[in-house]
């Protein structure tokens, strides 16, 4: 990039893989682009942070993600994820069917990522047998319809990035033992994006062990 100011700078809280932002993080990453991390600490201090950033225009409602992006601010992890998937000209369908393929399962993940948020103040018996099995059995149905690794296929796209990261929340909070407890097809993601140069190269710096 030709200047500091054409960097992106992305926030985002310290909660090291944890969360929302990591998708985002990810994704970055694996596209081999240049940015600045500004992370914030979740602490009594957050409050403030939070008031100081909506103030500044960084973030509209307060959460985060948000990436400052060739002059714009993006927040909202699913939307942003799509718009640089289009400004990228990849990590998206090509056909209007496998676009909806993309966004269908952006959708069930969403509705994931509320559950697991819940699930932060203590993981529940309904969490764990049901509420899971059913969620990565949804996500596995679709994987299957292309043969994997990625939902398309071999055309790795934003929300595999998703999936992948749901699954490692899930372990980090001990909702879920180990990937070979999943359905097959998620497995085979999970192999395949830890795989992947420049991911493989950040996981090596951020190495987690389940327990």
């Amino acid at each position: 990039m030709s200047s500091q100011s054409d960097v992106p700078v992305f926030h985002y809280l310290a909660l090291g893989r944890l969360g929302r932002g990591e998708v985002l993080n990810l994704f970055l990453k694996d596209a081999g682009v240049e940015f600045k991390e500004i992370r914030y600490p979740y602490d009594e201090t957050w409050p403030a942070q939070k008031k100081k950033l909506q103030e500044e225009g960084i973030t509209k409602t307060g959460l985060l993600p948000a990436l400052e992006y060739k002059g714009s601010i993006y927040t909202q992890h699913i939307p942003t994820l799509r718009f640089l998937a289009r400004e990228f000209g990849g990590y998206d369908g090509e056909t209007s069917q496998e676009k909806y393929l993309v966004d269908a399962v952006a959708d069930i993940y969403i509705d994931w990522r509320t559950q697991w948020v819940a699930a932060l103040k203590g993981v529940t018996n309904e969490y764990k047998t049901e509420f899971l099995p059913n969620y990565y059995a949804q996500i596995a149905q679709y994987y299957s319809q292309n043969k994997g690794p990625y939902l398309l296929g071999d055309k790795i796209t934003y929300v595999d990035f998703a999936v992948y990261q749901s699954i490692d929340n899930d372990m980090r909070i001990g909702s879920i033992p180990l990937p070979s407890k999943l359905p097959d097809e998620l497995v085979q993601l999970i192999e395949t994006i830890n795989k992947r140069p420049n991911i493989a190269q950040y996981l090596e710096k951020n190495k987690f062990t389940p327990t």
